[in-house]
């Protein structure tokens, strides 16, 4: 399932609005209510949205992480970017981790033409993705399978990524706080970024524009630990100042749309 352009801005409007009713976004989009309440139907069953009477409204600051096959539908068409971006950046015959979430999972399919990959990772949707060649090589830790996002956490899955030195490693993040720092919904998501992270030559943090001002309640890392950083578009004015420095031929890259790197 994938949303539409209208739909996303829907999702993008209660964000910054809260509540929206359906005759304001029947006007804002000139369409019928009708219309409106089957886009609002669509995105409230896929946990996007939370129904109101007369309208719908945005489900700020969750405890937990939306389903994996929902955020996996929230701006397609960047994530899609951010991973033909990175996949330029790693060569044939890399080792690479990957770490969890809908983004890598982007990368990794933006990759399914790379050969002789080395692929350490814990999420599962990597795994699928990039199996497809048969000179790639995927080393996965042990474990129970975290449904329905299809990861593995815990302190195996920090050991695998200790255990190995790879060329690039590969990782989204929950949110990034206004002063640059990382936030998860869960702490072992935060430690095992952390495992891979240090445990690459070059590390890669995939993210697109919802990711600023996000929150989640777990904290770990910072926008400096980073070697490169792949955005879909220039960072908002207000995070604009943690790049200072960071622009066309340093580590921020832009996927697509205005502002610094390729």
């Amino acid at each position: 399932m994938n949303i539409t352009t209208r739909q996303q801005d829907i999702i993008d409007l209660a964000r910054q609005d809260g509540f929206l009713s359906v005759e304001t976004l029947a006007e804002h989009f000139s369409v019928t209510p009708q219309t409106i309440r089957r886009d609002i139907n669509m995105l409230c069953d896929a946990n996007l949205l939370r129904r109101r009477r007369g309208g719908a409204e945005y489900m700020e600051a969750p405890r937990l992480n939306l389903p994996y096959d929902s955020r996996r539908i929230i701006h397609p068409l960047a994530k899609q970017a951010i991973g033909a971006a990175v996949a330029r950046l790693i060569p044939n015959g890399a080792s690479v981790s990957f770490g969890i979430g809908t983004t890598p999972e982007f990368v990794a399919l933006a990759m399914q033409g790379h050969e002789d990959l080395t692929v350490v990772t814990n999420n599962l949707n990597v795994t699928m993705a990039l199996s497809r060649t048969p000179s790639n090589r995927i080393i996965l830790p042990g474990g129970a399978v975290r449904l329905p996002d299809r990861d593995l956490l815990g302190p195996h899955v920090e050991e695998m990524y200790r255990n190995y030195r790879v060329d690039f490693g590969v990782f989204g993040v929950g949110g990034i706080e206004p002063d640059g720092t990382f936030v998860d919904f869960d702490r072992a998501e935060v430690l095992a970024r952390a495992a891979m992270r240090e445990s690459c030559r070059v590390s890669i943090l995939v993210a697109d524009i919802s990711k600023f001002g996000r929150p989640a309640p777990a904290r770990g890392g910072h926008l400096a630990d980073v070697d490169m950083v792949v955005l879909d578009t220039a960072p908002p004015p207000a995070f604009a100042a943690l790049f200072d420095g960071d622009g066309r031929g340093g580590r921020l890259r832009i996927a697509s749309g205005t502002g610094a790197g390729t």
